[in-house]
């Protein structure tokens, strides 16, 4: 029943004209989808990403800008420094080149303009050129009418295995108006995807936001001070934003700027974690 109701879902998106009263009447669908409520204009952690993502701030052009992962190198070379990006090793515009392109026996490859997509070659492992010839058909837009992607052009980059890990510290800093409110820990990804939030004391918080809380102890990094002004000085253009890091504890890089955390539909666990949440991001500056 889940599967067919799925289904009708995405059909009656499909349907759905692609326009900004129509981008407004999906977003308001998936919003009561995901929370059994209506969005309202209080200062709740979903409801303002809801407003993000149905006014025009989220297709400011540097919204736009920053959501493409080959530009927003650019954006956090001129706020905080070029240390602090992925290097890019190629930037690939067709398929055609992808497929004539001599891949480095171990690097991260992923479309610039989607979510959530990535490939982690080790060892000159093959490479999936199915599912990258897929990326280049495809638009996050359509997937939950997230505006800032609809005109980002297709391209795959190419970089280098970050710490040359797969299995990296993944730090997603939630900031307003500039500064740091939150810490995001992502943990065992691609094995059993749990989570863990903080404060920036890294006092550990009483819930969790779209995965389980996980059960494992987390060091604080060393370098979590260099990593909160960083997030600072790039979240100090945006009103809310959530700036995404990695560390080893001694360097950090930026993974990417996301402007609407989990397309406004990410419930929290348990549910009273929102108004907690809510008051340490904005409740006071």
């Amino acid at each position: 029943m889940k599967i067919i109701l799925k289904k009708l879902y995405r059909l009656l998106l499909r349907l759905i004209p692609e326009n900004r009263l129509g981008d407004h009447f999906v977003a308001l669908i998936t919003f009561v989808r995901a929370h059994r409520r209506l969005p309202t204009k209080k200062l709740l952690f979903n409801d303002v990403l809801y407003k993000i993502k149905t006014s025009d701030e989220i297709i400011d052009p540097l919204r736009v800008f920053v959501s493409d992962k080959e530009f927003v190198k650019l954006f956090v070379k001129a706020v905080a420094g070029d240390q602090f990006n992925v290097p890019t090793i190629k930037v690939l515009h067709t398929i055609e080149e992808v497929k004539d392109y001599q891949f480095p026996p171990d690097c991260c490859i992923k479309p610039t303009h989607l979510s959530g997509k990535v490939i982690l070659r080790r060892r000159n492992s093959p490479i999936d050129f199915e599912e990258i010839k897929l990326w280049f058909n495809n638009s996050f837009y359509h997937v939950n009418r997230e505006a800032n992607y609809k005109i980002l052009k297709p391209k795959v980059i190419v970089e280098p295995l970050i710490f040359n890990s797969d299995n990296l510290s993944d730090f997603k800093i939630f900031c307003y108006m500039g500064k740091p409110k939150l810490i995001q820990m992502d943990v065992d990804r691609r094995v059993e995807h749990t989570r863990k939030i903080f404060d920036l004391e890294w006092n550990e918080m009483p819930f969790s936001l779209g995965y389980l809380r996980s059960q494992r102890l987390l060091e604080k990094p060393e370098n979590l001070d260099k990593m909160l002004s960083v997030a600072s000085s790039l979240s100090s253009h945006f009103n809310f934003v959530r700036i995404d890091l990695y560390s080893n504890s001694k360097e950090c890089l930026v993974g990417e700027i996301t402007n609407c955390h989990g397309n406004a539909g990410e419930s929290f666990i348990p549910k009273s974690g929102e108004e907690i949440a809510s008051n340490i991001i904005f409740g006071s500056n």
